[in-house]
């Protein structure tokens, strides 16, 4: 065990920095799993598929023609101009290769933008809920996050007006997710181009919109916030390979942006990783260009499950949910059983509330405090479909005990 004086060696940054909460929960699961528990976790953002043949088979043959050394900090051309590609058939954006930036996965896309955009004090507009891990990477470089909140009523979206009565003088940034982790929740056209047009009137502010479920999306319809032309030129599109395409372990993310901003990250990621590997950013291309249809049929099967989890759980009473049209969560608001107890434990918030289930019904799930939105819990349904329904069973069954 380290001593107090090893422990006091370490930054500032790093003991102020709150631990992923969606990891932590993943870890606690795998922990009760080893003492012999059996626990369904569905704490973590994985789709449960492989990643299809077509695509590995691609990256195998690029590791077999020698893609195996260092690529461009910004990206393989190729793969930078599949991208592009990418953008002016899905999203209505037009960019070229100076332009995009891959990396490490989107997180590693939207930190580097934190990192290049951010000075100490610059305030950035978080819309909430929001993805874990948005909130630490804002502070790293000093940025503070603005929180502006939407409930369950709202179903999770904010409106134009709240985010007018954010920003201030200081504010650099707005950042936001659609279709949105925790929550589901898809931006409309309509939604997207009212809030696009409260920020064009501000001066100096970058959008940056996480579209990694992009494809994830029960609407039938994306609408990249980037494509209206008040906020295009200043608008940064993030996205990547993880969930519409099974490729979590990939680690490929990227980025559509204005060309200084592109260079700006494409500057600090040569200093802390360089280029992202070279065998699966030919797999990628094939991913974006090639059949669509094994992530066409993987939609489905979410769309299948979000049926099934939204019909159990609206038979639980307390739970509240909404309906939701995107990604692979359900984030339903628990508060009506704050300060209920089974005797022996009381809920007094949603952390309570998840450590109860992962306790009692060895399910893991993810407190909303996580997520900025205290009265909710995540489930990922990222699982097959007995194992949802054995996992709801569990969870009303535990809530049944509290009084």
């Amino acid at each position: 065990m380290a001593s107090t004086s090893t422990m006091n060696q370490i930054s500032d940054l790093i003991n102020n920095m709150q631990e992923s909460a969606t990891i932590a929960m993943a870890q606690m699961a795998r922990d009760l799993k080893a003492q012999g528990h059996d626990i369904i976790s569905l704490s973590l953002g994985e789709p449960d598929f492989d990643t299809p043949d077509h695509i590995k088979q691609a990256a195998v043959d690029a590791l077999w023609a020698g893609y195996t050394k260092y690529t461009p900090v910004p990206g393989l051309m190729e793969f930078r101009e599949a991208i592009c590609t990418k953008f002016k058939r899905d999203n209505k954006l037009d960019f070229d290769p100076s332009q995009i930036v891959v990396s490490n996965g989107a997180k590693q896309s939207i930190a580097n933008l934190c990192l290049s955009l951010l000075n100490k004090g610059d305030e950035v507009v978080l819309l909430a809920p929001y993805w874990v891990s948005y909130f630490e990477i804002i502070r790293i470089p000093g940025g503070v996050p603005v929180i502006v909140s939407a409930g369950i009523d709202q179903d999770f979206k904010v409106t134009p007006e709240q985010v007018e009565a954010a920003i201030t003088p200081k504010t650099k940034m707005l950042l936001f997710s659609s279709p949105c982790n925790p929550t589901g929740s898809v931006y409309s056209s309509e939604e997207l181009e009212a809030i696009a047009n409260v920020v064009a009137r501000h001066e100096g502010i970058t959008i940056v919109s996480d579209e990694i479920y992009e494809y994830i999306n029960f609407t039938d319809t994306h609408v990249s916030i980037g494509s209206f032309d008040c906020v295009k030129d200043r608008t940064v599109t993030v996205n990547g390979f993880a969930k519409g395409f099974a490729m979590t372990g990939w680690r490929l993310g990227y980025i559509g942006a204005p060309k200084w901003i592109a260079a700006a990250c494409a500057k600090i990621q040569g200093q802390f990783t360089s280029g992202a590997n070279a065998f699966s950013q030919k797999g990628a291309i094939t991913a974006l260009l090639g059949d669509q249809q094994p992530t066409r049929d993987m939609v489905a099967q979410f769309r299948k499950r979000r049926d099934i989890v939204i019909e159990l759980l609206n038979a639980i009473p307390g739970v509240k949910i909404n309906h939701p049209e995107g990604a692979f969560y359900i984030f339903p608001d628990i508060s009506a059983f704050f300060g209920k107890s089974d005797g022996t434990t009381t809920i007094h918030n949603a952390n309570d509330f998840c450590n109860y289930l992962m306790l009692n019904a060895h399910v893991g799930t993810v407190s909303g405090s996580a997520f900025g939105a205290d009265n909710c819990f995540r489930i990922s349904y990222a699982a097959s479909e007995e194992t949802l329904r054995e996992a709801v069973r569990r969870i009303a069954e535990a809530l049944g005990k509290l009084s």
